[in-house]
């Protein structure tokens, strides 16, 4: 469940901005939309000139990571680079929080450390001090590759946004290659020229538990669903409810699941609102892959399907890019990049 990254960005190689028109889109408190906005049609939001070569096929979803002929001093994997799709919602935005991350975590053997990636994110046009609060992201020494498996809304409204950044990092340290990866909601607000990155606030998961049930080892086994680090180590960690387990391991029967976010690096409120999120909570799960398809550029047909899935399989509040009749669903312009599945227990 891949996609998107950066290698280059020792090199300059940092993805460039472009312009949109925000737009306001309520929420529920399980990470739905609000019934004054919820029949929104998905017709009705902006289509931007941005192309991407992953962002629309299925190698979004499983493009694999190999290693690039290196010497001792960089054993790196080459990963692919991430970029919009057509269909996101005012990519600029994600533009935005991409690059911010990129600039702050990737680089080679001579951009390591806290004073570097500082400047290379007032290079990229945000601020310098949101380094500080990526912590032990920021690698000390060696060189480091950033893969960004996904970049989707924790929430978008007319002047304020919350993107999260999934993602994968290599890092070497003391000669050896280390892999970690983490999940970090970045906060940003509208500005000119650009989006303004106010605020990035790293995955914390937990320690793993020593117990862990049925449900949850079958879910870390399985080849038919792919976890970033942060979703992985959620699970490992005994804090997610085995109704959001179980309903994972029920459509993985049917689909291949592209897992985004489950507990850990979702904002913990209902962006724009005082109301809790079932993500946090362990309640909740994203795809934002089904079969290898983008939710946000696959065909409708494919989508509405897992929705209906994820509620036969217990979710009382599904939602995603196709406002399905009934309740249980709903669709705004947060949700058109992914689907959320929400429990009561």
């Amino acid at each position: 469940m891949v996609l998107g990254a950066v290698l280059g960005v020792a090199a300059g190689g940092v993805l460039a901005g472009c312009t949109g028109t925000p737009e306001a889109a309520g929420t529920s408190s399980a990470g739905g939309t609000s019934p004054a906005t919820a029949s929104r049609p998905s017709s009705a939001r902006p289509t931007s000139a941005i192309t991407s070569t992953t962002s629309t096929s299925s190698a979004r979803a499983t493009a694999p990571v190999s290693v690039a002929p290196t010497t001792a001093a960089t054993p790196l994997p080459v990963v692919p680079a991430w970029a919009p799709s057509r269909s996101d919602v005012q990519p600029e935005v994600k533009l935005a929080a991409v690059r911010t991350i990129e600039a702050a975590l990737a680089h080679g053997a001579d951009g390591a450390g806290v004073a570097a990636a500082r400047d290379r994110v007032a290079a990229a046009g945000q601020d310098p001090d949101l380094v500080g609060a990526l912590g032990a992201l920021v690698a000390p020494s060696g060189a480091a590759v950033v893969q960004v498996v996904d970049a989707q809304y924790g929430g978008i409204l007319a002047t304020s946004a919350s993107v999260l950044v999934v993602c994968r990092t290599w890092t070497v340290l003391a000669g050896r290659v280390t892999q970690g990866g983490a999940t970090i909601d970045v906060r940003l607000s509208s500005a000119s020229p650009r989006w303004r990155v106010t605020a990035v606030m790293p995955s914390e998961p937990g320690p793993a538990t020593t117990v862990l049930s049925a449900a949850a080892r079958a879910v870390l086994a399985s080849r038919r669903i792919t976890l970033p680090p942060a979703s992985a180590a959620d699970v490992r960690s005994g804090q997610v409810h085995d109704s959001v387990l179980t309903a994972m391991l029920g459509l993985a029967q049917q689909f291949t699941l592209g897992v985004s976010v489950v507990r850990s690096g979702h904002p913990l409120l209902v962006f724009g609102t005082s109301r809790r999120s079932d993500h946090p909570q362990g309640r909740a799960f994203d795809t934002w892959a089904v079969d290898g398809q983008a939710v946000v550029s696959t065909a409708r047909s494919l989508v509405t399907a897992y929705m209906r899935a994820a509620a036969a399989a217990g979710s009382y509040n599904v939602g995603g890019p196709v406002l399905l009749a009934g309740s249980t669903y709903f669709s705004d312009d947060t949700h058109h990049d992914h689907v959320h599945a929400g429990f009561r227990t």
